[in-house]
């Protein structure tokens, strides 16, 4: 419809309607807001002030070596001190001859910290490399950021991502897939790639807005459709989140790697047994409702790639 149009169809409501006080012009404007804000989606919200004001703690940067040869970093926020431990993590990677690394960017939170996101990037893209452009068009700005040193890794990069990866992680996953070659994983992203501000408009309700905009070469956009994975693979949020807080003491590799269990012989066949199916009856029977079955199918899938990959690279 035309401006015109729209203009129309709204004083005929007014002058028509059953009920005129539904489509007063208090009425029209807020719908008009309501209208705006759903068109725009992850680009615009109210909320609350109280929501707006209160900003969890960081979450921080876990690494393990998985199968002797891969290295696992669950990234959390992409934020500077996570920067830092990931520098260090890296350097105990290279000592440890690690050939693969796996960047878990499911517990990223909804930084918008895109410099530091940059900083990530440059430790796995080669020197010279564009990373992306972050774009402000009401401000007609726009910010390059390079790969402007030697990464600290250069071997295969897989990169898992969910629905809980959203904003600076979003980015970063983004740039590893297009200057690192790296594969994702997982699920797809938030679609939240954005920088937003946040505005009072009173009543106690912030409008928070997105004002930037961080584009790949080519002027490539991630928002809001966000990124889809090279790899589908579901998994429970709740299941994963136990995992996380779980692998804290116990490590993600208890995670991925099943312990060896008898398997059907022809013994067992002309017995009429089946020592698989007995294996597993004791340990449910061992272990109850303890949550000590839980499988991180994401992680698992990433493994196989890279097993996969270094079976075919050394034929």
């Amino acid at each position: 419809m035309s401006p015109a149009d729209v203009q129309q169809a709204l004083q005929i409501l007014k002058d028509n309607y059953v009920d005129p006080n539904a489509v007063g012009d208090a009425e029209i404007e807020r719908a008009k807001l309501e209208g705006v804000l759903h068109r725009l989606g992850r680009g615009a919200e109210l909320i609350g002030d109280d929501a707006a004001a209160s900003k969890p703690p960081p979450a921080p940067l876990y690494n393990e070596v998985i199968a002797g040869h891969v290295g696992y970093v669950r990234v959390g926020d992409v934020v500077r001190a996570n920067l830092d431990a990931l520098n260090k993590a890296l350097q105990s990677f290279s000592a440890d001859r690690i050939d693969a690394v796996i960047l878990d960017l499911r517990a990223s939170g909804t930084s918008t910290d895109f410099e530091t996101a940059a900083e990530f990037a440059k430790r796995f893209v080669p020197k010279g490399k564009m990373l992306f452009s972050l774009r402000r068009p009401v401000a007609r700005q726009e910010r390059t950021f390079t790969a402007d040193r030697d990464p600290a890794f250069t071997g295969l990069v897989i990169v898992l991502t969910d629905g809980d990866t959203s904003g600076a992680s979003e980015v970063l996953a983004a740039v590893l897939r297009t200057e690192a070659k790296a594969l994702i994983i997982g699920a797809h992203s938030a679609g939240r790639a954005v920088e937003y501000s946040d505005f009072k408009v009173g009543g106690g309700r912030t409008l928070r807005l997105a004002v930037a905009e961080p584009a790949l070469p080519e002027k490539r956009s991630i928002f809001p459709e966000g990124i889809a994975p090279d790899l589908p693979v579901d998994m429970p949020a709740a299941e994963k989140r136990e995992i996380f807080q779980q692998s804290r003491e116990k490590g993600m590799a208890t995670f991925v790697v099943e312990t060896e269990r008898p398997h059907m012989n022809e013994a067992a066949l002309i017995a009429g047994k089946n020592p698989e199916l007995d294996a597993l009856e004791a340990q449910r029977r061992a272990h109850g409702n303890d949550k000590s079955n839980l499988r991180d199918p994401v992680l698992q899938r990433a493994l196989d790639v890279v097993t996969s990959i270094s079976v075919y690279q050394h034929r």
